[in-house]
């Protein structure tokens, strides 16, 4: 179960994330509670879970992250269902991933239900980014995926990505083509989100998905660049992303709640080094 003590199905893949001291100079939204920065998603595979979820973690999350899986199943009925029973925004992440003129008209339509932030990949460039960041409503900040979590070198180069180009390097490289094209942050693994404030902007909001607390079991992980919650704030991420760690937990509320604690320590280290 994901509030197990006994950790030591993700221990292997965290020992090689080497803990860091907290950042220094990441500037922090002060209007940001750590409540606000816990995002949770919503991977269930129909409404009625995903409505029973948000009523249960309303007052406990920031944010709910909806997704292809959802998206397909319940289709714009869930961004009433999250503002009938909380009081949440809400984050689409559909990764668009299309010719600019789709996209474009994809994000036009999603206009109606008030989306805090949007996802579109990076690698298409330029232009589907601009056309994502002219389209959007006021209010709706664009995210630029660098590369999912769920990749690592080797997979890369499978894809036909320069064998000679390091994976850090091409996050760094998209975040750069994020920001040129006026995308408010990217969407990173917390590996990378130390590099990218100091690399490339502190100003960026910075959205780090594979968080895996040390006292959480996620059986057959998907997930190859991962870090905890402290951690990744730590490293300067604004927003984390949490789901099956929260989702499987025999208690959900407990689970958020101490991730969220986790977070607090983490801001509360990363000002004293300030």
């Amino acid at each position: 179960m994901a509030d197990a003590t006994d950790s030591k199905s993700v221990e292997g893949n965290l020992m090689r994330v080497q803990p860091s001291p907290p950042a220094e100079n990441f500037p922090q939204d002060s209007s940001l509670s750590a409540k606000d920065r816990l995002i949770f998603a919503l991977d269930y595979p129909t409404l009625q879970e995903a409505e029973k979820a948000v009523s249960m973690l309303g007052d406990h999350v920031g944010l709910f992250k909806v997704g292809l899986e959802l998206f397909v199943a319940a289709g714009p009925s869930i961004f009433k269902a999250i503002a009938r029973n909380s009081a949440c925004g809400t984050f689409l992440d559909m990764k668009f991933h299309d010719i600019p003129e789709t996209v474009r008209a994809a994000v036009k339509a999603s206009a109606a239900y008030n989306i805090r932030f949007v996802t579109v990949h990076a690698s298409e460039g330029k232009g589907l980014l601009k056309a994502v960041v002219d389209t959007v409503q006021k209010g709706t900040k664009v995210l630029a995926v660098t590369v999912l979590t769920s990749l690592r070198q080797l997979e890369l180069r499978d894809i036909g990505i320069d064998k000679n180009l390091d994976l850090l390097d091409l996050v760094i490289l998209r975040t750069r083509l994020a920001m040129d094209s006026g995308c408010a942050g990217v969407v990173c693994s917390g590996v990378e989100v130390r590099s990218i404030k100091e690399r490339v902007g502190q100003g960026l909001i910075a959205v780090v998905p594979g968080i895996r607390p040390a006292w959480a079991s996620v059986p057959n992980d998907d997930q190859k660049r991962i870090t905890t919650p402290r951690q990744a704030i730590v490293d300067g991420a604004d927003y984390i992303v949490v789901g099956r760690p929260i989702r499987s937990a025999r208690d959900p509320v407990q689970a958020a709640d101490r991730i969220v604690e986790e977070i607090k320590t983490a801001l509360h280290d990363r000002s004293v080094h300030s």
